[in-house]
């Protein structure tokens, strides 16, 4: 396994403030494991909830969907920077609160993949618990029209 990997920016189309991976630990044909931190500077956290912040439910999602996407460029899978959507979400299941501060491990497996399609199915852990688990399809385009 490579333990040289490409920053997140390098893989993909997404970019602050919407670019939600710190670091890939882990890749291969197979799955993916990535960290971030969420800092409390974060644009949602002022709003989500105002004394008593939280990381919204929509950003654990796009995260795993970011990190299964990055892990299938830097696996060379995906052309770097492919052009990927969310088209489906099923099973989102929110288990425990991430908070400012928290340093969360993304874990993806990818469970059919083609040049058009991916289906992946991910979880979200913060000091070893489940926070959010899913799956989802992503439709790749061949260009951003």
């Amino acid at each position: 396994m490579d333990t040289a990997f490409e920053r997140p920016d390098e893989l993909l189309p997404h970019r602050d403030p919407f670019l939600f991976i710190d670091h890939l630990l882990e890749v291969d044909e197979h799955h993916t494991v990535a960290e971030r931190t969420f800092g409390p500077d974060h644009f949602f956290f002022e709003g989500h909830f105002p004394g008593y912040p939280v990381v919204p439910g929509v950003i654990l999602i796009e995260t795993m969907a970011q990190t299964g996407g990055a892990g299938l460029c830097q696996a060379g899978i995906l052309p770097h920077g492919a052009f990927f959507v969310l088209a489906t979400i099923e099973k989102a299941k929110f288990r425990s609160q991430v908070r400012p501060g928290d340093k969360a491990i993304i874990t993806v497996e990818n469970t059919r993949v083609s040049q058009a399609m991916l289906r992946q199915k991910g979880t979200i852990t913060v000091d070893g618990a489940i926070a959010a688990e899913a799956s989802w399809m992503c439709i790749v385009g061949n260009n951003r029209e």
